[in-house]
């Protein structure tokens, strides 16, 4: 239809913000119970102890794991933008009824339903943006879309300080919707299909959805990716425990080392600091150098910084070595997305990110677990950072296991003259 072609061409220049705004939705996700459950627990909200805290902040990941593993075959049936739109609403809805839940199951309830639509965000929003931001270009856009990712953990803890207080807990899950009032609409307005699907779902029209399913699995194990597919899952896994691992546990690991608490906490800020400016640097390196190396340069970068802070530094040689620890870890992990978003053809590009983003819940949820073992046996401090040392020093070797990105699938997401065009447009918005 070409009143659709048109409106989709329209729209390129709003792919990278109305991705980015998403992602963003997951950095609030990724501090807001953080924010909330110390004030929850101080009041006894519905007779909240640690345990029933942990259990709650575990189902919303159990959610998100599970969300992502099946959004991501939904998405490349039905189109990136209908996901995305729903991940959107379903994450936003469930989020505000947090607010007036009756009970910890509820609630508990609620946070695995947010976390279902949320899950879908992420790979949903990365493969859009990969396939308008194709060939060199690609590693920048992923990249530029994952800094929403700590833009709104921070803007998340800010929102904490001042809402808390005046207005209670439940106003974070009331601020944490409202975004959707804006985004959704825009979405719907000016949010295009990715071409390269249309152009894929016209091929293969008049095929049942559970035989493109299964077709859209299957492929992830086909033509030589099985190691590389294993090998996202292996990394991703291993990747995640060291960012939810490290968001959750750093200060007090810096604190049972005798550091003053308000060191502890500015170390916290000074690690996502050095995040978003990884995610700069990197996506222009992986852009220059390729994205394979980049990535096992970054795990391996990232182990031999992890395993510096288990020595006493200086004040100022403190702060650089955790700056610079945020620097490559959490860029590394986004590497890795950018990695399975050029290395699988268009009809399995967003299972493959679903699958990879999927598996690395899980160890999401391993990474405050492993934390909170080595606190509780007294040897977080060095023993801590000498574990998630050898994590990255594995995920280097994992991801060193992968194929490079086959010449086949860069050719399939770039093989209509429209989308040429479209991938200019990103680049120069």
């Amino acid at each position: 239809m070409p009143g659709v072609e048109t409106t989709s061409r329209a729209g390129v220049g709003w792919v990278l913000p109305l991705c980015w705004a998403a992602v963003l939705l997951d950095g609030f996700d990724l501090v807001v119970l953080g924010t909330v459950l110390p004030v929850m627990l101080e009041n006894e909200v519905w007779g909240l102890d640690p345990a029933s805290a942990s259990a709650v902040s575990t189902v919303g990941l159990v959610g998100m794991m599970v969300g992502a593993l099946t959004i991501g075959t939904v998405t490349d049936l039905i189109g990136r933008r209908k996901v995305l739109l729903v991940a959107v609403t379903t994450f936003s809805l469930f989020t505000l009824l947090c607010a007036v839940a009756p009970s910890v199951f509820v609630f508990g309830l609620l946070r695995f339903l947010a976390g279902l639509g949320l899950g879908g965000c992420l790979p949903t929003a990365i493969t859009l943006t990969t396939e308008y931001a194709r060939g060199s270009k690609s590693g920048t856009a992923t990249t530029t879309i994952m800094t929403g990712y700590h833009v709104g953990a921070v803007l998340t803890a800010l929102l904490g300080i001042l809402l808390i207080s005046s207005f209670g807990w439940q106003a974070m899950f009331v601020a944490g919707a409202l975004p959707a009032l804006v985004l959704v609409p825009l979405m719907l307005r000016y949010l295009p299909e990715s071409e390269v699907f249309r152009d894929r779902a016209e091929r293969k029209r008049g095929q049942s959805n559970g035989a493109s399913a299964r077709e859209s699995i299957s492929m992830l194990f086909r033509g030589g990716m099985a190691r590389s597919t294993l090998a996202f899952w292996v990394t991703s896994f291993l990747g995640l425990i060291l960012v939810y691992g490290l968001n959750t546990w750093l200060p007090e690991i810096m604190r049972s080392a005798n550091y003053p608490l308000d060191t502890s906490l500015s170390l916290l800020l000074t690690l996502n600091v050095g995040a978003v400016l990884g995610l700069i640097v990197a996506g222009i390196v992986s852009d220059r150098a390729g994205v394979k190396f980049s990535t096992v340069l970054w795990f391996a970068a990232a182990a031999v910084m992890l395993a510096l802070l288990s020595i006493r530094l200086p004040f100022l040689g403190l702060y650089l070595a955790v700056l610079l620890a945020g620097f490559f870890v959490f860029s590394a992990q986004v590497l890795v997305y950018a990695f399975v978003g050029r290395s699988y053809p268009v009809d399995s590009r967003a299972t493959g990110l679903g699958w990879t983003t999927g598996v690395g819940r899980i160890g999401a949820i391993s990474g405050p677990l492993i934390g909170g073992a080595l606190l509780t046996a007294g040897i977080a401090y060095p023993w801590g950072f000498y574990v998630f040392a050898v994590i990255g020093a594995l995920a280097a070797v994992a991801m060193g296991i992968a194929a490079r990105p086959g010449k086949h699938t860069e050719e399939s997401a770039a093989d209509s003259p429209e989308h040429a065009g479209s991938s200019e447009s990103l680049a120069k918005s």
